[in-house]
């Protein structure tokens, strides 16, 4: 039977880009059913891990230099742009449109290139996807219906689900994205992703 490979996902985070562009890859090699769980990683922070505001606020200075080296180089490795985050048009970005909407492109069978066209919007093409008019040359490129995806992403019920993915993953001891489960356990960041094809191939 195939195992379960859940990917709780927010594009407003580079490390999750980079997550993003290999889990189907590691998906398909071991024939896991990948389930896409768009949230918003900002009500992941508020509840469970406000540090990560902290560290913006009062970033370590040897750590931070660091850290965007390593982004980098996974970004090379990786072969995408990843922008750096102090020439972002806007960092954090408020993600909450874009990732009702991952739910709108789940109903047409099309939520991985949706996913794949707003992280290279925002940290490739660095553009505000947070704006409606970038939003909307993210869903004609996608091929998704211009009024239904406005229309839907206003719903109730689109708030609800992503609201409900995000309450999911607190419950389930996550605190940031990209967090992967493997029929159950759980796996946080990109650099996980090895643990995740161990599990994939030795859980029972």
């Amino acid at each position: 039977m195939a195992k379960k490979l859940e990917f709780f996902y927010d594009c407003s985070s580079p490390w999750t880009y980079l997550a993003f562009t290999k889990i189907e890859e590691v998906a398909t090699r071991h024939s896991a059913d990948l389930v896409w769980r768009p949230i918003l990683v900002g009500g992941v922070f508020n509840a469970v891990n406000p540090s990560v505001y902290e560290s913006r606020e009062r970033p370590l200075k040897i750590k931070a230099r660091y850290y965007k080296k390593d982004l980098q180089d996974w970004a090379h490795l990786y072969k995408i742009k990843i922008t750096d985050m102090t020439e972002l048009v806007i960092f954090p970005v408020n993600s909450v449109k874009a990732m009702r909407g991952a739910f709108v492109a789940q109903e047409h069978g099309k939520i991985s290139p949706y996913s794949r066209k707003v992280f290279e919007t925002y940290w490739g093409g660095n553009r505000d996807i947070s704006k409606d008019e970038v939003l909307r040359d993210i869903v004609r490129e996608t091929g998704i219906d211009e009024a239904e995806y406005f229309r839907k992403i206003a719903l109730p019920e689109y708030k609800e689900k992503l609201k409900a993915n995000t309450d999911e993953l607190i419950e389930r001891g996550g605190f940031g994205s990209p967090t992967m489960f493997v029929e159950g356990t759980m796996f946080f960041g990109n650099d996980r992703l090895a643990l995740v094809e161990h599990a994939l191939v030795h859980t029972h």
